[in-house]
């Protein structure tokens, strides 16, 4: 029996995140192949791609962007990027009302999220119901791991009260190798692509 709901934030509880990445593309005349060169450069640079660290909080926001600044040539402004992506998404509105909606009927709730530690402000904005919904928030940017590492789905669990197991949770995220390891820990996980295609899906997980 499912007695636990754990959730991606970007791109599940919010509309498509690729919004903020086009208008960037738009406004800076970098596309995102240049800017997934550049990933790629840094990442054989220092030895891992840079937005692995930076959700890790390994490396802050301004390291991330001056990595990437040695790569592009036309330059990178991350506070624009910034600026563009949280004016680009918005809440998923029927999500958000079917995880709320799953809490007030006793299921257990999680909230695990790759982010940025600089941009927690400007996301949880984003969710005023946040602590109505979740009971527990797991973020990337401050336990020093993220999805798809094992750690961070075995945290979420822990937070949970250490009662719930894995098999007893299901998972949504918009990232088929997220979901992937989920699956391996023995959750039930549910790629995120619509709202009405993760919401039947969820619902009949609930129903078996």
């Amino acid at each position: 029996m499912i007695r636990a709901l754990i959730s991606d934030f970007g791109g599940v509880l919010t509309t498509p995140l690729s919004a903020g990445f086009l208008a960037y593309q738009e406004e800076a005349r970098i596309s995102l192949e240049d800017l997934g060169r550049g990933m790629q450069g840094a990442a054989e640079a220092y030895g891992e791609h840079p937005l692995f660290a930076l959700e890790r909080g390994e490396i802050s926001e301004q390291e991330f962007a001056r990595r990437l600044e040695e790569q592009l040539h036309d330059g990178f402004d991350l506070g624009r990027l910034r600026e563009l992506y949280f004016e680009r998404i918005e809440p998923n509105a029927p999500m958000v009302g079917f995880i709320g909606e799953q809490r007030r009927r006793g299921l257990r709730t999680a909230l695990l999220t790759n982010n940025v530690r600089e941009w927690e402000p400007l996301w949880r904005a984003k969710l005023p119901e946040l602590e109505e919904i979740f009971e527990v928030v797991v973020d990337s940017a401050f336990v020093g791991m993220r999805k798809p590492e094992p750690g961070i789905y075995e945290l979420a669990l822990e937070r949970l009260g250490g009662d719930v197991q894995a098999g007893e949770c299901l998972f949504v995220d918009d990232l088929e190798v997220n979901c992937e390891a989920a699956r391996a820990l023995g959750m039930t996980a549910v790629r995120f692509e619509r709202a009405d295609q993760a919401i039947a899906e969820l619902e009949s997980a609930l129903a078996e």
